[in-house]
C-alpha cells in the first residue's frame, strides 16, 4: 500500500487540528482588527515574501473571499517569478527595501498589515513588522513558533517578526518546514506551511464575516463572477468600497 501521500496529508490534517484547538483565541482577536479597520473605514493590506505571498494571494480577489484585502507586491518578492530564484533569497534579506515599500503604499494610521512569515528571521518581514508599527498600523503576524525559536534573526535589531505584531497566530510548523523522511532522501520533504496558512488565513476570513454580522454590518464578500448576477452584485459593492481597495 501507498504510504506517502496519505502520510503528509496526515501531517496536515494533525497541524489544522492543534490550530483549531489552541489558536482560536489569536484567530479571533486578528478578525477583530479587521472588523474593527472595515468598520472605522481604515484599509487592510497583507504581505509575504515568495512563497509566503501566496496564502495572502489565496485571500485577494476570490470568490466567496472579503473584498477589501489589499496585497502588497514588491519587485523580486511578489511570488516566484523572479529569476533566477535564488535571487529572491538574497532580496529578502535586504535591509532598507521593506521602508521603500511601504513609503509607496497608501497606508494610514489605523490601517491593518497581515504579514505571513514562517521563520520570521529575515530581514524584509520584521523590517515591514516594525517600520508599519512605527506608522500606526495594527500587525496581524502568521508565523512558527517552534520554527522561529530555532533559528536567529537576520535583522540588525536581533528580534524576530512576531516580536512586532499586535497578534501572533502560530502555524505549527517545524523548523524546516518539510514534514516527511524517508531511507534514501538525505533530508525531510514535503513542507506543510502552504496548506496552513492558506487554511489560517481563510478562517481568520471567516471570523471576521462572522463579528461584521454581529455587529449588523454586511460584510462585503464576492459573489462568484460565473453565477447569475455575480457580475452586478460585484460591481455594485466594488463602487461602494472604492476607497479602500487598491488592487483593482
Amino acid at each position: 500500500m501507498k504510504s506517502f501521500a496519505p502520510a503528509y496529508i496526515n501531517e496536515v490534517v494533525k497541524r489544522l487540528q492543534r490550530i483549531s484547538e489552541e489558536e482560536m483565541d489569536s484567530i479571533y482577536q486578528a478578525a477583530e482588527l479587521i472588523t474593527d479597520a472595515i468598520e472605522n473605514g481604515n484599509r487592510i493590506f497583507g504581505f509575504g515574501c515568495t512563497h509566503s505571498s501566496l496564502p495572502v494571494q489565496d485571500i485577494v480577489y476570490r470568490a466567496g473571499g472579503l473584498m477589501l484585502i489589499n496585497p502588497i507586491f514588491a519587485p523580486g518578492l511578489a511570488s516566484m517569478d523572479t529569476r533566477p530564484a535564488t535571487l529572491s533569497t538574497s532580496i529578502e534579506r535586504v535591509n532598507g527595501y521593506a521602508k521603500a515599500i511601504l513609503d509607496n503604499q497608501p497606508i494610514q494610521k489605523g490601517d491593518v498589515l497581515i504579514l505571513v512569515s514562517v521563520s520570521g528571521r529575515n530581514a524584509m518581514p520584521i523590517e515591514m513588522a516594525d517600520e508599519a508599527k512605527k506608522r500606526g498600523l495594527k500587525v496581524i503576524g502568521l508565523t512558527s513558533l517552534a520554527y522561529t525559536s530555532a533559528v536567529s534573526s537576520r535583522h540588525p535589531s536581533g528580534k524576530k517578526m512576531y516580536e512586532f505584531a499586535d497578534v501572533v497566530i502560530d502555524g505549527k510548523i517545524d523548523p524546516g518546514d518539510a514534514v516527511l523522511e524517508a531511507d534514501g532522501v538525505p533530508q525531510k520533504f514535503c513542507p506543510v506551511s502552504g496548506a496552513i496558512n492558506a487554511a489560517i488565513l481563510q478562517s481568520v476570513v471567516a471570523a471576521t464575516i462572522e463579528l461584521l454580522l454581529e455587529r449588523g454590518i454586511t460584510p462585503p464578500v464576492f459573489l462568484a463572477a460565473n453565477v447569475e448576477g455575480g457580475d452586478e452584485y460585484n460591481a455594485k459593492m466594488l463602487e461602494k468600497y472604492k476607497d479602500r481597495i487598491f488592487y483593482m
